[in-house]
């Protein structure tokens, strides 16, 4: 019912920036929160970040406050994720996940492929 499209992925050298968008679709039921996780190769997936559909309260990670933003545009329907100062730690496939408070249902997209040359 609801489809998940990253985008924005690529590769970028260590202390660069990059900015992840997702964009959702299908029946979301309007209140929703999102969040972008990510995997590296070899391990496994980790939680970076989440937004309340209102944005009134984020979430971090501790590898990556201070450095990375999660924001969203409701009437897009669509979360971002502003990534600063990038290390090559960040590397990995990253995940954004939809969250409905409506009907208590996750959904994940196919991810898309950030690279951090050091």
């Amino acid at each position: 019912q609801v489809q998940l499209v990253e985008s924005g992925g690529g590769l970028v050298q260590a202390g660069g920036y990059l900015t992840l968008s997702c964009a959702a679709s299908g029946r979301t039921f309007s209140i929703y929160k999102m969040g972008w996780s990510r995997q590296a190769p070899g391990k496994e997936r980790e939680f970076v970040a989440s937004i309340e559909w209102s944005g009134g309260t984020t979430i971090y990670a501790d590898s990556v406050k201070g450095r990375f933003t999660i924001s969203r545009d409701n009437a897009k329907t669509t979360a971002y994720l502003q990534m600063n100062s990038l290390k090559s730690e960040d590397t990995a496939i990253y995940y954004c996940n939809l969250y409905s408070q409506a009907t208590g249902a996750n959904y994940w997209g196919q991810g898309t492929q950030v690279t951090v040359s050091s």
